[in-house]
């Protein structure tokens, strides 16, 4: 796993749990989350393959 999916997939994890906390939570820089989300996908969409070359 690259760093660029590896750092996608956290960005969107923090994102989507900060986005449903958000929902029940008011608390400050809760649009934020939207953009975290946005980036974790768009990270791990432009992720290359592995470095170790194995076909999945």
């Amino acid at each position: 796993m690259n760093w660029a999916r590896l750092a996608g997939a956290g960005l969107f994890a923090v994102g989507f749990i900060g986005y449903v906390v958000g929902v029940y939570v008011e608390y400050p820089g809760r649009a934020f989350s939207i953009t975290a989300t946005i980036v974790g996908i768009a990270l791990v969409a432009i992720a290359g393959r592995s470095d170790s070359g194995e076909r999945v």
